[in-house]
């Protein structure tokens, strides 16, 4: 199977299983969505859920963050992973969008990545997510599922998966495909025991073709 033949099998598959993949974030607008992911750094979607109404019933929009202080909100975030510099990170994005972006949340890369706690990634979610631009981001899921599929090759960086991802991915459809290899990381193609035999993308995939090879 050549990799433009395994492209068209894996984007068809996903388009006809799952073709309503989104976040499993919860949020209202984009406010929301882009503190959730900063929250969900190295945390789970579901603990993600489970902190973020209490912080959006104290502090209902950015410019409620930018007044918070630290000993009023680390405490709503206690359970977050990384929760001391996850609470200065809040604090100060908040204060940049008011004071740099007249409170409303940037729609570019470029200017989200200024953001304390936004790193590229957070930065394709957030432009991906809340307006469809063909943006990429790359998490661990994203970057095992791509490698182990064979999407693909020697990618060592999430930015080379972002971008050999991109050179084979028709633009209107990244937005959904960042989320396609999200869940199918989550919930199918985990990281210790890959669930295979459950698995609809085995004709194109390399990692089921090696160990079909080794048995």
């Amino acid at each position: 199977m050549t990799q433009k033949e395994r492209y068209a099998f894996v984007l068809k598959y996903f388009e006809e299983h799952a073709p309503n993949a989104e976040t499993e974030l919860i949020y209202d607008n984009p406010y929301q969505l882009l503190v959730a992911v900063i929250l969900s750094a190295q945390c789970t979607d579901k603990r993600v859920n489970m902190t973020t109404p209490a912080i959006f019933a104290q502090y209902p929009d950015v410019y409620a963050l930018s007044r918070a202080t630290f000993d009023d909100l680390f405490p709503l975030i206690r359970s977050i992973s990384y929760p001391n510099n996850k609470t200065k990170h809040l604090i100060g994005m908040a204060q940049m969008v008011v004071e740099d972006f007249n409170g409303e949340i940037p729609a570019t890369v470029p200017e989200l990545i200024k953001l304390p706690g936004v790193g590229r990634k957070t930065a394709n979610v957030i432009t991906s997510v809340v307006h469809h631009q063909p943006n990429m981001a790359v998490d661990t899921h994203v970057f095992r599922v791509s490698a182990r599929i064979g999407l693909t090759t020697n990618a060592k960086t999430p930015l080379q998966t972002e971008l050999q991802l991109l050179k084979h991915i028709p633009k209107e459809k990244v937005h959904v495909a960042h989320h396609w290899l999200i869940l199918h990381g989550r919930y199918i193609c985990v990281a210790r025991s890959p669930k295979c035999g459950e698995c609809g993308l085995r004709p194109a995939c390399k990692y089921y073709a090696k160990l079909i090879k080794a048995s």
